[in-house]
């Protein structure tokens, strides 16, 4: 087997559509995997498409096609063997050419195509052309052809299977990409090649790991083929029958993989040979982890639960929502994955669901999840849409499910297979099914194709047909069956109405804010920067997302008029909304089995419902959700009428211990204490009555309930901010170099809410440890600030923009 990589040498042309005269008539270097757009970046053709209102200078681009030619040496076939042109993935609407021999077209962005090459490969130079037509054209094509179907946005990304978020989505830009975004290769054989490898894993009863592999041959001839598999240092063999064959491999006493938090993620290589008698003429690796997941949604007293279980043992989900990490696909290295999924265990996250209107995310991702011990819930990509289920949409949507779900069986990460994002939801809630007339819309896709195809190639994991989702006949935004989404707050209503509801199971709930400062002025240079200049307006997608902002912020914080002000306030607001309702999901466990953010990540700077922002810097939501997920939480909640003290353990040992609960002053004065034994079994929530003088201020705008374990600690208020006596400065601050960069040590003089030192305003590679620590007066707290950079003076890190409280909003009032 001769496999031969063809990325150098490419060169990138218009072929048609609006170009512009700089344009037009230019031939640039083209990196594969790559994209148009940053290959005419690179030769200074565009501008940098992030940057102010470039976005909107590049809708040319929308309606373009593109000349992809690269000539290669190559030899022509011999007798007997096979030669195959082989695109791991081009993006999306193309033809291919050899030596001017049209040998096909594409239409899907997330499957892979080969092309025979025996007959048009030459000895010597050959040429090769990939022309890609627009998206856009094709997709309003299919859509004249297969009938009008409603969508969330107003381009028909519903009509051909492409990242959908490529088209515009309330937090991503409208920049429709194209290019060969996947390898590519010259493939050649005289025997075999595995076509497919598809290991499924399960665990025995008795504590042995097995592995059934399924492999797939492409012959060039007739011979005797044998497959041999090594897993642990067990290694199985058997002959391929026709084209097929099936090795087990049983490894006795595996080390079982779990999710972080739980345990150990060990991983083991399988090793995959094609023989023909003693030789070897092909071969593959996979890694592979010995554990079972399965999802609890058998009915109970409640309703229908939705519940993980891993290797037998309940798990809560808590984790987020994840988007492609950059807009342009190729520029996503997995070093940037590791950061990411780093980030969002260093968030105590287990949890990772691949949302449907991206991608099919690339191995690096998988893999990253899998030695970390993330799960991944994985959507099928239909989101937010009707989708046509004629042809040839459902051919394609079976040949890209198909190959994705085989591709990733071997992955110990992937937990789930879920039909769509919002699409049984938005047929009855959202005007479709009248506007439809009849026409198809997609749920033969989730009721049928998919879970087919799930039952076929990969039944060691659940499908669930959508997200939200209630069984049966019921409504798929049921609270008390399934999954639900969470929308009214943002939408239309305060986050506090997140306790209205009991989810069995939490998918999707957020809130916006901004980005850092340093990411936001980096790439939008308005002046006067406001909520309402043109660049920052292009940057906030939502739609009256300034306004829900404005009217998310009315109930809890003073609305400041400074623009800097309202940045932090956003944002601190954000943090809030979101840590509240995870909060209260943790605290009805087992009821509620899983909370998931949206959304972890952005793809390019904006104002957005992520934690990390597209420059990859942690907003202030991040470090609330990390307090919000710890293994370990304290928080007050109503119960029956009356407030109670709920004490999460989402860890393996009981939770035992003494509280002290002291109502204070915010100057410091203790007006009632009690001291409270903690006892929570393991991965259980503990309920405790709060004392009537605990929870009976006597001046309400200036007391705070503290509770304090070894473990964990809270701060419980009984008005919102706008009502609170605080003291606008309640720190003394100072901050001294240290090795990793510099120590920011804090005193509160005073009550001090949600403390953060925003360390980018003044270094740009500066990351605090944390963010949002409050303090009663004479506490004391240290943040370390991570930076290469060297300050002149250490003191602007307690400058008045830097070092920032909740208090300091009290101040700052229209």
């Amino acid at each position: 087997m001769i496999r031969t990589t063809l990325h150098d040498g490419w060169r990138l042309s218009a072929a048609g559509g609006p170009i512009p005269a700089a344009v037009a008539d230019r031939e640039v270097p083209a990196v594969v995997p790559g994209s148009t757009h940053l290959d005419l970046l690179a030769a200074n053709l565009i501008p940098e498409p992030y940057l102010d209102t470039n976005e909107a200078e590049l809708a040319w681009m929308h309606r373009a096609d593109w000349r992809y030619a690269l000539t290669f040496e190559a030899e022509a076939a011999k007798a007997g063997e096979k030669v195959e042109l082989a695109f791991d993935g081009l993006d999306t609407v193309a033809t291919v050419e050899l030596n001017g021999v049209v040998l096909g077209s594409t239409a899907n962005m997330f499957r892979s195509y080969r092309f025979d090459v025996r007959e048009h490969l030459k000895d010597g130079a050959n040429d090769l052309v990939v022309t890609f037509h627009s998206a856009l054209a094709y997709a309003e094509a299919q859509e004249e052809k297969l009938g009008w179907r409603d969508r969330a946005y107003p381009h028909p990304m519903n009509a051909v299977r492409k990242m959908a978020c490529s088209f515009g989505w309330d937090w991503g830009p409208d920049l429709q990409t194209a290019g060969i975004w996947k390898p590519v290769r010259l493939e050649r054989w005289t025997e075999a090649r595995l076509h497919q490898v598809r290991p499924l894993v399960t665990v025995d009863e008795n504590g042995a790991g097995r592995v059934e592999v399924h492999v797939e041959v492409d012959r060039a001839r007739d011979s005797d083929l044998t497959v041999v598999a090594t897993v642990g240092g067990v290694e199985q063999s058997a002959r391929v029958d026709g084209d097929t064959a099936v090795v087990t491999v049983e490894v006795p006493d595996v080390d079982l993989w779990w999710p972080v938090g739980y345990g150990e993620h060990p991983l083991y290589d399988l090793g995959v040979v094609l023989k023909s008698g003693d030789e070897d003429v092909d071969r593959t690796e996979r890694r592979v982890g010995f554990r079972t997941i399965t999802v609890d949604t058998a009915p109970d007293e409640i309703g229908t639960p939705f519940t993980f279980v891993v290797n037998g043992k309940p798990v809560f989900a808590k984790g987020a929502n994840w988007i492609p990490d950059d807009h342009f696909l190729t520029r996503i290295t997995r070093d940037r994955l590791v950061r990411r999924v780093e980030q969002a265990v260093d968030a105590n996250m287990n949890m990772l669901r691949i949302w449907g209107g991206g991608i099919y995310e690339t191995e690096d991702f998988y893999d990253v999840c899998d030695e970390r011990g993330v799960l991944v819930w994985q959507d099928f990509l239909f989101a937010c849409a009707a989708y046509a289920e004629e042809s040839p949409l459902w051919e394609e949507v079976e040949a890209e499910a198909r190959e994705n779900v085989a591709r990733l069986t071997s992955h110990a990460s992937l937990a789930l297979w879920n039909g769509n994002n919002e699409n049984l939801w938005g047929f009855e809630d959202w005007g479709w099914k009248e506007k439809l007339e009849g026409r198809t819309w997609g749920l033969g896709y989730y009721t049928e194709l998919l879970p087919k195809i799930v039952a076929e190639l990969d039944p060691t994991r659940h499908y669930s047909p959508g997200s939200p989702y209630s069984p049966g006949d019921l409504h798929s935004n049921e609270d008390t069956h399934g999954t639900r989404h969470e929308w009214e707050v943002w939408n239309k209503i305060d986050y506090t109405h997140y306790r209205d509801h009991l989810p069995r199971f939490c998918s999707e709930f957020g809130f916006q804010g901004p980005p850092t400062w340093a990411t936001l002025t980096k790439w939008v240079h308005d002046e006067p920067m406001t909520p309402t200049s043109p660049a920052f307006l292009l940057h906030q997608k939502a739609d009256d997302g300034n306004g829900k902002l404005d009217r998310g912020l009315a109930p809890h914080l003073h609305a400041p008029a400074a623009f800097e002000d309202w940045h932090w306030a956003t944002q601190l607001n954000q943090a809030r909304a979101v840590a509240f309702g995870v909060e209260h999901f943790r605290s009805h466990w087992p009821r509620t089995a899983g909370a998931l953010v949206w959304q972890l990540n952005d793809c390019w700077p904006v104002t957005s419902w992520a934690a990390i922002d597209g420059d990859e810097r942690l907003k202030p939501l991040y470090y609330s959700l990390k307090h919000a997920f710890a293994p370990r939480l304290l928080t007050v909640q109503p119960r029956d009428g009356v407030d109670a003290l709920i004490a999460v353990n989402d860890t393996d040992e009981v939770w035992t211990g003494e509280a002290t609960l002291e109502r204070r002053t915010f100057n410091g004065d203790v007006l009632a204490v009690v001291k409270l034994p903690i006892e929570v079994p393991a991965r259980s929530v503990g309920q405790f009555e709060l004392a009537a003088d605990l929870v009976t201020p006597g001046d309400p705008k200036g007391e705070v309930l503290v509770v304090e374990t070894d473990d964990a600690r809270t701060a419980h208020l009984f008005q919102e901010d706008l009502e609170l006596s605080y003291d606008p400065a309640p720190l003394t601050a100072e901050a001294h170099r240290v090795a990793e960069g510099y120590r920011v040590d804090v005193t509160a003089t005073s009550f001090a809410r949600d403390i953060a030192v925003l360390a980018d305003r003044v270094a740009e590679d500066a990351v605090t440890d944390d963010a949002l620590v409050t303090l009663p007066a004479g506490g004391t707290h240290s943040f370390l600030v991570r930076t290469a950079t060297t300050l002149a003076d250490p003191s602007v890190l307690t400058g008045p923009l830097v070092l920032r409280t909740a208090n300091s909003l009290s101040a700052v009032r229209t």
